[in-house]
């Protein structure tokens, strides 16, 4: 650890220049005595470091000090810095590492590409998560991180969306794959393509067996398959709606995977029509939230659906009005 924070306070030198002892303290979490003595270790090693003490004082290197690593270019130095907004490096346990590695990234480019570097890591943000995405469950990646980097076998106890009881499986894993901030295990059961939601796994251990990947099939393979069988998977049925038009873009944005094609929005009237496609027609009940601001067209037997499904709805909260009516009704009188 020691041997790493010194490279740490190297290079933030290398970037910053004059650093005060108590801001190299607080990033690396030490005391302001442990970065003197690193000073001096430093300095003992060859590095030629000083402090200067007072109120504009600070560590510093000696002029015209530095390592530079070649190579890079502009634009490659800029790609790196982005990394850092993805999101992903926290449910691996790697922040803290990525952070170092980026450190270590900016004292080493080119001294004409570093200011371009710091303002892009401050200018781009990337956020992975969907909007309102509601509380997510904390996942445990590090079996399953575990499994994958030793390249052996799996045991999952998974419940599947719709089961009360989780079921078991052996598995061989490819790898982690981070969708729009939910992360899935990618592996074969039985030499077939299998997806399994992280969260979803209840337990995980790993085997001693060493895994037992398709020969010449990598990560990035399985996963162009099973995210086209998720994307591609043809509905059962072609359903038409009409959408009040200031309703559209909010329609549109919660139904994107339903759409079948893109409305023409063309026109001024108060109503567009737009076309959708479900697996099965109990699917169509996803269009009950928006009431009376979007109509199923065809086919009759959607419309069926949402009627049975709109009288259950009533039937329910009528039920449940009688009953407080009712129990309003034995309540004993007060008295005057």
């Amino acid at each position: 650890m020691k041997a790493d924070r010194l490279l740490s306070i190297l290079l933030l030198l290398q970037t910053r220049g004059r650093v005060p002892a108590h801001e190299l303290a607080e990033r690396l979490e030490v005391s302001v005595r442990t970065i003197y003595r690193d000073v001096e270790a430093l300095s003992a090693s060859g590095v030629p470091v000083y402090a200067e003490r007072g109120r504009h004082g600070g560590i510093e290197l000696l002029a015209g000090f530095r390592t530079d690593v070649t190579g890079l270019t502009a634009d490659e130095s800029r790609a790196l810095f982005i990394l850092a907004a993805q999101g992903a490096h926290a449910a691996l346990g790697l922040d803290a590492a990525l952070g170092s590695a980026l450190r270590k990234v900016m004292a080493a480019l080119p001294a004409p590409y570093r200011p371009a570097a710091e303002v892009t890591s401050r200018r781009i943000l990337v956020d992975a998560t969907r909007w309102k995405g509601g509380p997510q469950k904390a996942v445990d990646l590090d079996v399953l991180q575990d499994a994958v980097f030793a390249d052996r076998r799996l045991r999952l106890r998974y419940r599947h969306s719709g089961e009360r009881e989780p079921r078991t499986y052996t598995v061989d894993p490819y790898g982690l794959v981070s969708k729009a901030g939910v992360w899935y295990l990618v592996a074969d059961r039985r030499a077939g393509p299998r997806l399994f939601r992280a969260d979803r796994v209840r337990s995980a251990t790993v085997l001693d067996d060493p895994v037992r990947r398709r020969p010449g099939v990598e990560l990035a393979d399985v996963w162009e398959v099973l995210r086209r069988q998720v994307e591609e998977r043809p509905g059962g049925l072609d359903v038409t709606v009409r959408v009040r038009r200031e309703r559209l873009d909010m329609f549109l944005r919660l139904s994107a995977a339903q759409l079948a094609r893109l409305p023409d929005t063309d026109g001024e009237g108060e109503w567009v029509t737009v076309g959708l496609s479900y697996g099965v027609v109990g699917e169509v009940r996803q269009l009950l939230p928006f009431a009376d601001h979007v109509e199923v067209l065809a086919p009759p037997q959607a419309r069926a659906e949402l009627a049975a499904a709109a009288a259950s709805v009533t039937a329910l909260y009528r039920r449940g009005a009688d009953a407080d009516a009712q129990a309003g009704d034995s309540r004993p009188p007060r008295n005057p």
